[in-house]
């Protein structure tokens, strides 16, 4: 049976604390079972709960980008198949949403921007997404997507190696995927998704502990803070 987790929440659909831990919830009870991705509305997810992230001091958000890699990696590690039918915008963590999942289908709205434009606001990743991001994108494209921090459309996407296919109905494409991977034995499937996977979006401590020491205090810096409420129109 498939299972379809549908990520709806305010800011368009933008990963906070609360939606989070729903998704969570809904991946957990999968237990393992196929799961297709999609957003509500008009948009994937358009990234992070900005009002959320402005709301942070040091701990608070060093436990909130913890909490996040967890979330990414539990997609990204989840035993069954996984598809995303990015039906709309998916910008910097909504985007990495996506790239986690087995397989990505974008639609073919010209209108809909999909990309990493972490850079472009001042932010760094943290380490273990970083190492994510690179082993995900072809190397060849890595600056560009990553330097570049521009949201494209799904054309454009495609061609950097963002989303693996676009089309006309994503929905219905993202559904034929997943019953094809849906057929493979699921012990197989999974044991060497874990080979394949298990190491990528590791950190060292070391880097870990650098990133809280010197690159936290930026998150939730007055500067960025100026720039998310320029950002939000506040």
């Amino acid at each position: 049976m498939t299972i379809e987790i549908r990520i709806e929440g305010p800011g368009k659909n933008a990963l906070g604390s609360t939606l989070i831990s729903n998704i969570i919830e809904k991946i957990d009870a999968a237990s393992g079972a196929p799961i297709l991705f999609t957003g509500a509305g008009d948009a994937f997810s358009a990234g992070l709960d900005l009002k959320e992230v402005a709301s942070l001091d040091d701990q608070g958000m060093a436990s909130f980008l913890e909490r996040l890699e967890s979330f990414f990696r539990k997609v990204w590690l989840y035993p069954g198949p996984t598809v995303a039918a990015v039906n709309g915008h998916a910008i910097a963590g909504g985007c990495i949403l996506a790239m986690c999942c087995d397989y990505t289908v974008a639609t073919n709205d010209k209108h809909a921007r999909i990309g990493l434009n972490e850079v472009a606001i001042g932010l760094r990743f943290p380490p273990g997404l970083l190492n994510f991001v690179r082993a995900v994108i072809p190397a060849h494209h890595l600056s560009q997507v990553v330097l570049g921090a521009k949201l494209h459309g799904p054309t454009e996407a495609l061609r950097l190696g963002i989303v693996d296919a676009v089309s006309e109905n994503p929905h219905e494409d993202a559904e034929a995927m997943l019953a094809r991977l849906a057929k493979h034995p699921a012990q197989a499937y999974a044991a060497t998704k874990q080979d394949i996977r298990s190491n990528i979006m590791k950190a060292s401590p070391e880097a870990q502990a650098a990133f809280v020491r010197d690159v936290v205090p930026f998150w939730t810096s007055p500067a960025l803070k100026a720039m998310i409420r320029s950002l939000l129109g506040n």
